[in-house]
């Protein structure tokens, strides 16, 4: 491939990289980009002579910031749950509705009838969504299927998502999520006859990039998903895992036991359970649009977090019944003022330590070598994008060097 050089020049720049200064900022920054990747970062009066000579585009003094990216997502599925919404403003608990054969099981029905075309063409709705706030990674989950034929309709229409708009796709397998009507009361079957072998399927097939799991009392419990776990390292496959959402089964420390890429929800999570996943290097995905839709009381332990040094990183977990947000700048929002995390550490949670929630290293971050997925904004300090609700800055968006 022929060599193609992009100067970009007069720009505050957010590089995200870890280190003593605040968001990695710097101010009257150039940028080079060769082909897809970032050939120099740094101050504009210190850029190498062997790119002065390139015609640069002036950004005003604009921000920019790595690429967005939404490290848990559930943006495939059929029908919607906006009734549900409504049983849960009349007093109903999300278990209760679960219960009452709503919850996850409802959009099972839905998206098992739901061809290929169908899943596509309404995932994109919310993919465009995602895109035009500068998002250029995301993470997509099976789940919604339950049974071998939609859930590996799930994961095709996820890599199908990457062909046709110009956005990263991580898929991960979810069959684990929940138990199926026509397995009620034998959850251990549907592991054996339909998790584990819907899991081999679609890795023979190419179709993931991580295993995920549900771990809680209406879905499934340690030991269940430790056999799935099991399988997944046979098949060489990073695993990650929903755990402590509603309550302590020591979820996410049997995540960290297998090197877990990420942790997510966590609102009933215990010191201990810190503890194991500083141990392991596994990352928290703070999930503040559950929270908030659920009308949860019992927040994530964000001092906990800090204090053992675990990083978190933050995502819509847009899905149609818990948390159904497609805008990671709202988000960001949410995380701050519910849960009292700063501006940078939201940031931060949807660029460097995203990128590690999903095992990248080569993104998230804007730095030599690493991927030119970049968000260009409309604002002055990086804190604006954490500040402002309901508002869009995004002046524009490079990925993979392309605007």
């Amino acid at each position: 491939m022929p060599k193609n050089f992009q100067l970009l020049t007069n720009l505050s720049l957010a590089s995200m990289t870890a280190g003593s200064v605040p968001y990695g900022l710097i101010e009257d920054a150039a940028v080079v980009i060769e082909n897809n990747r970032i050939a120099w970062v740094g101050l504009r009066d210190d850029l190498p002579t062997e790119f002065a000579r390139l015609e640069g585009r002036d950004l005003d003094g604009r921000l920019v910031t790595p690429g967005l990216i939404d490290c848990h997502t559930h943006v495939v599925f059929g029908g919607d749950r906006a009734r549900e919404f409504e049983m849960r403003l009349e007093g109903a608990s999300y278990e209760e509705v679960a219960r009452a054969g709503g919850g996850i099981v409802s959009t099972v029905k839905a998206t098992r009838t739901s061809s290929e075309a169908d899943l596509l063409t309404e995932a994109l709705r919310r993919v465009d969504a995602m895109i035009a706030e500068g998002t250029t990674l995301i993470e997509v989950k099976s789940g919604y299927g339950l049974d071998m034929d939609a859930e590996l309709r799930m994961l095709r229409v996820a890599r199908r998502i990457a062909q046709v708009r110009p956005v990263r796709v991580m898929t991960s397998f979810l069959g684990a999520h929940a138990i199926p009507p026509e397995y009620a009361g034998r959850s251990d079957a549907y592991i054996d006859d339909v998790c584990i072998p819907a899991l081999r399927a679609a890795h023979v097939q190419g179709l993931v990039d991580a295993v995920d799991g549900f771990c809680e009392g209406i879905a499934f419990d340690t030991k269940q998903i430790a056999r799935v776990f099991e399988v997944a390292r046979e098949l060489g496959l990073p695993v990650k895992l929903h755990a402590e959402q509603l309550s302590d089964l020591g979820g996410a420390e049997l995540a960290a036991s297998y090197s877990a890429t990420s942790a997510d929800h966590l609102e009933y999570l215990g010191e201990n359970g810190v503890r194991a996943l500083a141990e392991a290097g596994t990352v928290a995905v703070i999930l503040p649009g559950a929270y908030y839709t659920l009308r949860e009381t019992q927040a994530p332990p964000i001092d906990l977090f800090r204090k053992h040094i675990v990083p978190m990183a933050v995502a819509t977990d847009c899905n149609p019944g818990s948390s159904p947000l497609a805008s990671l700048l709202l988000t960001m929002n949410m995380a701050c003022t519910l849960f009292r995390m700063t501006p940078e550490e939201a940031l931060t949670g949807v660029t460097r330590n995203a990128a590690t929630a999903l095992g990248l290293t080569d993104t998230g971050q804007i730095a030599a070598g690493f991927r030119a997925d970049l968000a260009i904004w409309d604002v002055d300090h990086p804190a604006e994008l954490a500040y402002r609700i309901g508002f869009n800055p995004l002046h524009q968006r490079i990925f993979g060097g392309q605007t």
